[in-house]
């Protein structure tokens, strides 16, 4: 029974320096991988993502849409990085979208949490309160890319051409929509199109993108010294395809 003990005593024993070194080094051998990845994630989340050319968030956004349009989404983890987008923000790209419900530009670009900064208007137009919001969107928060985006059988478009073929009148504040919509139909009807929906609609995005593009100072100095560009495109509701115009 003695000598039993004894046995049991030598291994509670202090550790030799040896067996310290080698248990040190297997200990942090183990938790290197935890730490290195989570530091890289920490890394990944502060780096600001939108210091890129205009052309390379315009890429991202393409590729996306590609994907969605195949239904093949990008795999993500929607949690991952909330706790930095608490703190704040780099979208690559600036919206102006119409506020159809049909229409989300974070899932038709299939983008993540934090990469896509929308203003949404029935008619996607501009007005003082969208051109303030798209100019935080590019003088505070550095989005290199604004991107004016129609969508195929708009409403407020066609709501607008009945007004200016028809002359209907319309309750409440839809006149003051339209009216800032009429000017977009007006232009697509000097070109006697076959199809006035479509084309009314693509020229209220061209009008739109040339009010940015002459927006000053903020939008005209972030253009000139190439930080930023402005698109225009036409989501298809039926194919969930983004074509650029």
């Amino acid at each position: 029974m003695r000598e039993h003990c004894k046995h049991c005593l030598a291994s509670l024993e202090a550790p030799t320096r040896r067996q310290v070194m080698t248990g040190t080094a297997a200990l942090l051998a183990a938790s290197a991988f935890p730490l290195g990845r989570a530091k890289a994630e920490t890394d990944a989340i502060v780096t600001p993502q939108n210091v890129i050319p205009p052309s390379e968030a315009l890429e991202r956004l393409m590729k996306g849409n590609a994907r969605y349009a195949a239904n093949q989404p990008a795999e993500r983890d929607f949690s991952y990085g909330r706790a930095a987008r608490a703190a704040s923000q780099y979208p690559i790209v600036a919206v102006l979208s119409c506020a159809d419900s049909r229409v989300a530009p974070e899932l038709m670009f299939d983008q993540s949490p934090g990469d896509v900064f929308v203003v949404r208007l029935a008619g996607n137009f501009l007005n003082v309160d969208g051109f303030a919001s798209l100019e935080y969107a590019v003088k505070v928060l550095g989005a290199p890319l604004v991107m004016v985006l129609g969508h195929t059988n708009c409403g407020a478009i066609d709501a607008a051409i009945k007004v200016v073929k028809e002359r209907i009148e319309l309750p409440g504040h839809l006149p003051e929509l339209i009216k800032s919509i009429e000017p977009a139909v007006i232009a697509a009807h000097a070109r006697h199109p076959s199809d006035m929906l479509a084309a009314a609609t693509e020229e209220n995005v061209r009008l739109n993108v040339n009010r940015l593009v002459d927006d000053a100072p903020i939008m005209t100095e972030a253009i000139i010294a190439k930080k930023l560009a402005v698109a225009g495109g036409i989501y298809d509701l039926a194919t969930g395809k983004v074509n650029l115009i």
